[in-house]
């Protein structure tokens, strides 16, 4: 892979080449892509999604939204700092076209931005929910009539290639999506391929997938504008050089921010939690500052700040050292995997598993969700094939007169038609779910 094609400043639908040192610098192509996912209405619904706790009632637990943002800001300073590093091999990129250290950071963090904006409600218990419907619920039926691929597709049911068709998928009127640049859609790319086959290898980019069969053909128009090396399993192609800072900048949140979380909550205790944190920077830590702070939050946050800085130098380092074995598609693991800091980082990971992710109210509401999400489901996509087929009820036409139009489409295959309820599904928001599984169950008028 080279980084001028990786670079692209293409959208969808353009007959000629947009070149960098002809963008207008006071609002660049990169830039654009970030104001379109802000202003989208898939991304504001994440203020009503589950981060870590769902339907969380304290104000300083974080949801999908406010852990996007601040993925993108990490993203940036990922972006920047590499890109610094990335122009001094290659100064071309400067002096030829135009590129910024700018640009770098612009990208990771639009796409940064949209990581999560195809996750379903209830946090990642919500794809599970929609999978074990087809596996052993009331979808299992539809098997038969649907190709393994497409079968697929809904057994392991994937916020990230939901990600990729409400970043892309044209309607009447709309063409293209939101008409990102190719290069932010290749860095959300987390894992570059279908659903089948399932994880065959143990490199980062077979772990899940990144498409629906129906976005097949705009995918493999993106990765071939991009130059991403195909690999050995058709339909399978290596990262996006920077998606693996885009994955860094989630792994360094979650890992420090989710971690904060489950204190304030009083997950977990306050000495035993900075006790882990100044672990990590304990080399970089200015001890007689952090003794000034007489506030538990102002330590908090101290810690925390230091911390997100400390992975992003130390992922910047991980990223230039192996950068020519990324462009060669073989670099096979997250950046964090191979950080001097990974033994502090596990152990961060490993007592917010234990603490917050398995906890009592996480676990409750987490059960709550796969009811909830299975009964939605079952009620939609059992109208919607009716209606297929011409046998609608009067429940089922009354039913789909409540769904958005844009996922009213009947008409379509099977597949189609299912694939596009789990994604209205997908789309709704914690609270949202909760009040149309009310609804349906006659719970509340």
């Amino acid at each position: 892979m080279n980084w001028e094609q990786l670079l692209s400043l293409r959208r969808y639908g353009d007959t000629n080449k947009r070149l960098r040192k002809e963008q207008d610098e006071t609002r660049l192509g990169f830039e654009v892509d970030y104001d379109r996912i802000i202003f989208s209405a898939a991304f504001r619904s994440l203020q009503d999604k589950t981060q870590v706790i769902p339907l969380s009632q304290t104000d300083f637990v974080h949801t999908r939204l406010t852990h996007s943002l601040e993925v993108s800001v990490v993203g940036r300073s990922l972006g920047r700092s590499a890109g610094k590093e990335i122009l001094k091999v290659y100064p071309h990129l400067q002096e030829v076209h135009g590129y910024r250290f700018n640009d770098f950071g612009a990208i990771v963090a639009a796409a940064a931005l949209a990581h999560d904006i195809g996750n379903p409600p209830f946090g990642h218990s919500g794809e599970k929910a929609i999978g074990e419907f087809f596996r052993s619920g009331p979808g299992a039926c539809y098997r038969e009539e649907l190709s393994d691929k497409e079968y697929q597709d809904l057994l392991d049911f994937e916020g990230n290639a939901n990600g990729f068709k409400i970043l892309t998928e044209s309607r009447e009127g709309v063409e293209g999506g939101l008409r990102l640049s190719y290069a932010t859609l290749g860095a959300f790319l987390k894992y570059p391929k279908e659903s089948l086959p399932k994880k065959p290898t143990g490199h980062i980019a077979d772990k899940k997938y990144a498409c629906f069969q129906n976005d097949i053909p705009f995918f493999t128009e993106v990765v071939g504008e991009l130059g991403l090396i195909s690999r050995k399993h058709p339909g399978s192609y290596s990262r996006h050089p920077l998606t693996f800072l885009v994955e860094a900048a989630d792994d360094i949140c979650y890992t420090i921010i989710d971690f904060e979380d489950g204190i304030n909550l009083g997950l977990i205790p306050e000495d035993y939690a900075l006790e882990y944190l100044i672990k990590l920077v304990k080399d970089r830590i200015d001890t007689r500052k952090y003794h000034s702070l007489a506030h538990k939050e102002d330590r908090l946050s101290y810690l925390r700040a230091l911390s997100i800085s400390t992975l992003i130098a130390d992922a910047t380092r991980v990223f230039m050292e192996n950068e020519k074995e990324i462009l060669n598609g073989e670099f096979s693991t997250a950046l964090l995997e191979k950080s001097q800091y990974k033994a502090q980082i596990r152990d961060i990971l490993d007592i917010s598993a234990e603490r917050v992710y398995r906890s009592q109210e996480v676990i409750e509401k987490e059960i709550a969700g796969y009811r909830i999400i299975s009964d939605i489901l079952e009620a939609y996509s059992g109208a919607m094939v009716r209606t297929r087929e011409g046998a609608a009820t009067n429940y089922d036409k009354l039913l789909l007169t409540t769904l958005p139009e844009i996922f009213r489409e009947t008409k379509g295959s099977l597949y189609a038609i299912l694939l596009q309820c789990c994604c209205f599904v997908a789309s709704l928001s914690d609270s949202r779910a909760v009040h149309i599984h009310n609804k349906i169950t006659g719970k509340q008028l």
